[in-house]
């Protein structure tokens, strides 16, 4: 399994830690020439590879890590994403209900990946949180999943274990979705949650 992170920002750059932090080899990509942030990439850890988005796009795993506004121009670098996970990780923050359709922001992000399997989660906390170690006190912390794919879902969930998170399945994207979506002016009620699951 191969794994990508799209978007070089404050969360792509938290995520890309915890790849490195757990020994897991992860390709970063934006829109700029990986010339650009390749020394940044570098920094984070020898398991972290700055790529072109197309080439990020070849993972098996990818992680939108970019403002909502700018998925669709994401989505163009393939024609077709059959097969692929895309963890969608974006917060549709100021954006008005009636650009989203009435649809969570998750469904749009998911029309706009032709064929891909798309898991919501990683989104429900900052960065600043996201990037403390997972493990404290004896639990790990909860990292929120919402997906239509029982089986996407569950090898999300496999990997948040391998980077020290304790996954929590929350339904199908237009339920369990909403629970983490922030959107407009509103915001889902496990938004900001910073939760702990003791080991049983």
């Amino acid at each position: 399994m191969t794994y990508a992170i799209i978007g070089f920002g404050e969360i792509g750059q938290t995520l890309a830690r915890a790849f490195a932090r757990s020994g897991i080899n992860v390709s970063v990509a934006t829109t700029r020439d990986p010339k650009s942030f390749a020394s940044d990439a570098a920094a984070i850890g020898p398991e972290v590879t700055a790529r072109t988005l197309a080439e990020a796009a070849k993972a098996d795993v990818i992680f939108l890590a970019v403002r909502f506004e700018q998925h669709p121009d994401v989505a163009k670098a393939l024609p077709s994403w059959q097969g692929k996970i895309i963890v969608d990780v974006t917060n549709a923050y100021g954006v008005p209900d009636d650009d989203l359709g009435g649809q969570p922001s998750a469904r749009v992000v998911a029309r706009a990946f032709t064929g891909a399997r798309v898991v919501k989660g990683f989104n429900h906390l900052v960065a600043r949180v996201l990037e403390q170690d997972p493990a404290v006190n004896g639990g790990r912390r909860v990292v929120f999943l919402a997906s239509d794919d029982d089986d996407a879902a569950s090898e999300i969930g496999t990997l948040a274990e391998n980077l020290g998170f304790a996954p929590i399945k929350l339904g199908g994207l237009s339920d369990g979705g909403l629970l983490v979506q922030a959107h407009g002016n509103s915001w889902g009620r496990l938004i900001f949650k910073d939760l702990f699951k003791k080991a049983s």
